[in-house]
């Protein structure tokens, strides 16, 4: 059993976190939704086709880590988006999707300690391209919804890297990104909230839990459980 400190109120560090300096680190890789931003991207899309309990139910088991096959989830919730239209998106976009607080601020100081920052996420490309700009992150990776005439099909279309971006593929990109890199993925720091962000978070030397499922807080290195994001600046300075 490793042993869990409470740094500061509402941070808590568990077992021996080398190295503490942001500049030590090269790479830091962010989950999207609940991470950076402050909504479940597919949930509030279903609220569309009044079918939010529904999605958000089966989003809450995949995140909580009680559905262990998370493209099937995904697939599952992306159906009951069928024709939802993209005007719709937009309003999720303008007037729920909000950055979570600190995230401007980490994002800043790694880029100015010489960090590459990447968003790899389970959502999808129409909310995590605008992101990316938003908080000026370098490289992002997510689903990407199929569109007929305006309206959601129900489905995702497959990418130059593979068809759904879960797990195990947020882990392959942050270990791709370390490889394209040059650097060793223990050079790298992932941050998330979910299940599905286990993976990538093992793979990494410093892996976050931001407002987390409890089986992710006690699997992460530094768990943010009060405040923002910039909170992981209180122990990496």
């Amino acid at each position: 059993m490793t042993h869990a400190t409470e740094f500061a109120p509402g941070l808590v560090i568990q077992g021996v976190v080398p190295p503490l300096s942001l500049s030590s680190y090269k790479l830091i890789a962010f989950d999207m939704d609940s991470t950076l931003i402050n909504i479940e991207c597919v949930d509030e899309i279903a609220d569309a086709a009044g079918r939010k309990a529904e999605v958000a139910a089966i989003t809450e088991a995949a995140m909580q880590g009680v559905i262990t096959d998370y493209k099937e989830s995904l697939r599952q919730r992306v159906a009951l988006l069928k024709g939802v239209t993209v005007q719709h998106m937009e309003q999720v976009f303008t007037e729920r999707l909000r950055f979570n607080p600190g995230a401007k601020e980490l994002i800043t100081a790694a880029k100015a300690a010489g960090l590459t920052t990447l968003l790899v996420s389970g959502g999808f490309t129409f909310f995590a391209d605008r992101v990316k700009a938003g908080l000026g992150i370098d490289f992002a990776r997510s689903n990407m919804l199929e569109v007929q005439d305006g309206q959601l099909t129900g489905r995702m279309v497959d990418q130059a890297w593979g068809d759904i971006c879960d797990g195990f593929e947020k882990r392959r990109t942050l270990l791709e990104v370390a490889s394209l890199m040059g650097i060793s993925p223990q050079q790298a720091i992932a941050v998330g909230d979910g299940a599905n962000d286990l993976p990538m978070m093992g793979a990494a030397g410093l892996s976050v839990a931001y407002h987390a499922k409890p089986a992710v807080r006690a699997q992460a290195k530094v768990a943010i459980n009060q405040g923002g994001l910039d909170r992981l600046l209180e122990v990496l300075r």
